[in-house]
């Protein structure tokens, strides 16, 4: 489905939804896979100027993260969730056919768990791999900063869908516990599209796919519009990478030594990630008690 075909398409779904509520009796029960971690009751959520509000869920099951001439395979899921809003000042952004989109805004998820992740070993290069942990090195994805900038409706254009800054932490025995690849004041800046990519050389430019769309309406005649994407890839190579920190039994200590074994620090256009295999689950209402309710019943 072409992009403008599904802006027409929410459109028309978010009046038939409006529609339903004044017409339709209860019906089975709702569901919303995944976004029982939405942060409902924060602060910002309940802001009454907001003109929408909603809960998004994303797991990404498969895909790789390339540094310089490493390659990290995704072997294991990274979910990503939080709430949104869209703010009082009705941000927008424009594609290049002269349609817009709404720029939400997100709430980090309750408990902490905005990304989760597993840690994914890594080959040291140059060095066979006999002791997990000794002789390679497990690295923890982490955020380093607030996800900004959700543009749902950048599903099949050439923009990120949202921008997403992160961090590695690196364990190893020798590296103590504060070896990490990018900061909260350096991070890893991500801004994956399931559309097409403009990196810097000598990276070539790729294009993800937005995957399957399903558009429901609240089946209990709430306002709550629900949107699914399945098995998309989304793709990000015009980011850099920076130097290690922190790293050593002496903080910093082997902080060299991993620059020199990674190619730290990797400028844009030698780096890339692919989230292939994502499915994410994004309810969206006018009203925050609206929103609640739906994702009770």
């Amino acid at each position: 489905m072409p992009a403008s075909r599904l802006k027409s398409v929410l459109a028309t779904v978010a009046v038939a939804a409006t529609v339903l509520t004044l017409t339709a009796t209860p019906a089975h029960a709702a569901t919303y896979p995944g976004l029982e971690a939405c942060p409902l009751t924060s602060a910002t959520m309940k802001d009454p100027t907001n003109l929408q509000v909603g809960c998004v869920h994303s797991v990404t099951n498969g895909g790789s993260v390339t540094i310089g001439s490493n390659v990290v395979p995704l072997t294991n899921p990274i979910t990503i969730q939080f709430g949104v809003y869209w703010p009082a000042d009705a941000p927008v952004r424009e594609f290049p056919d002269g349609s817009v989109a709404n720029v939400y805004s997100t709430v980090p998820a309750a408990g902490g768990k905005t990304l989760v992740a597993k840690p994914l070993q890594v080959n040291i290069p140059g060095i066979a791999n006999i002791i997990p942990g000794v002789t390679s090195v497990f690295a923890q994805v982490e955020l380093a900063g607030t996800i900004t900038d959700f543009v749902p409706l950048a599903t099949g254009e050439n923009i990120p869908v949202f921008a997403l800054p992160i961090k590695l932490h690196l364990y190893n025995a020798l590296f103590g516990l504060k070896c990490y690849i990018g900061s909260d004041s350096t991070p890893i800046r991500l801004n994956p599209t399931t559309g097409t990519t403009n990196p810097p050389a000598p990276n070539q430019p790729v294009t993800g796919d937005y995957g399957d769309i399903t558009i429901e309406p609240d089946p209990n005649g709430f306002e709550t519009l629900g949107v699914g994407f399945t098995d998309a890839t989304l793709v990000d190579n015009a980011y850099s990478v920076p130097k290690a920190n922190g790293c050593g039994l002496i903080p910093g200590s082997l902080d060299a030594l991993i620059n020199l074994a990674f190619g730290l620090p990797s400028a844009a256009g030698k780096n890339a990630v692919v989230f292939s295999g994502n499915n994410t689950s994004f309810a969206l209402s006018p009203s925050l008690d609206d929103l609640t309710q739906a994702l009770a019943h």
